[in-house]
């Protein structure tokens, strides 16, 4: 049975006082979790996450890789970087790096590549617009943008790879794909992960990603295909994230 996976994404959000009250709320009551834990912050409080979760059962990881391994890229963050700091997750083509930053398919793809052969676990995402919702092209959508990943990524190494699934409508909108339209999708990434690897379809985790909060966290976690979630905004209050993993 897949453990579920539960990963904040503060975005561009945090001080040093206010990111040291966060962690110290949710080390305080997480104790021994039952699902694993992870925050993926800004990459300048990498060393404030490792300083204050070494030793506890939180991991820590980047919200953006750079697809290269070093050189004259200004402003980039090389996954060489975040291991220097402890990292083990990093999040690739969240939706707001996509539109905000013209993100493509194939820019996705290269940074999942990059990101594994660091020894990182890439949290890839996928999603569709509500147009794309609406006009009945969400498989589409979404299917070509996890191909993009698994025709580039060997089958054998998609076993160390996390999805997300986070319809862009949903995402800080207050809006949620109801948990059986979250779970159809899901179902449809993991028959798309069986097509490469049996394993990997048995084995991947594959989260919820648009305005999962305590007031529906169990019902989403309860869908079969469903194991875990990429929280945004509820990440930021220690008592509504601890909820969330709660009911995972």
């Amino acid at each position: 049975m897949r453990r579920k996976l539960i990963a904040g994404n503060w975005k561009m959000n945090g001080s040093l006082a206010v990111n040291h009250t966060l962690l110290t709320g949710i080390k305080g009551e997480l104790g021994k979790s039952a699902c694993d834990v992870a925050v993926c912050v800004p990459a300048p409080y990498f060393a404030q996450c490792q300083a204050e979760l070494t030793g506890t059962p939180i991991a820590w990881g980047g919200e953006d890789v750079s697809a290269h391994e070093v050189g004259a890229y200004t402003g980039e963050v090389s996954a060489s970087m975040l291991l220097d700091f402890g990292c083990k997750y990093v999040i690739v083509g969240h939706s707001e790096r996509r539109s905000y930053h013209g993100e493509t398919d194939e820019l996705v793809a290269q940074k999942t590549v990059r990101t594994l052969a660091a020894d990182l676990t890439p949290i890839v995402c996928v999603g569709e617009s509500l147009a794309e919702r609406e006009s009945g092209r969400t498989d589409a959508v979404v299917g070509r943008q996890i191909d993009a990943v698994l025709t580039v990524v060997d089958a054998s190494n998609l076993v160390n790879i996390v999805i997300a699934y986070e319809p862009v409508w949903a995402i800080g909108t207050g809006k949620t794909a109801t948990p059986q339209m979250a779970q159809d999708v899901h179902v449809m990434l993991r028959a798309k992960l069986a097509a490469k690897n049996p394993d990997a379809a048995a084995n991947v985790q594959i989260l919820y990603g648009g305005s999962m909060k305590p007031g529906n966290a169990k019902e989403l976690l309860a869908m079969p295909d469903i194991d875990g979630g990429l929280i945004g905004g509820a990440a930021l209050k220690a008592s509504d994230f601890l909820a969330i993993v709660r009911a995972a």
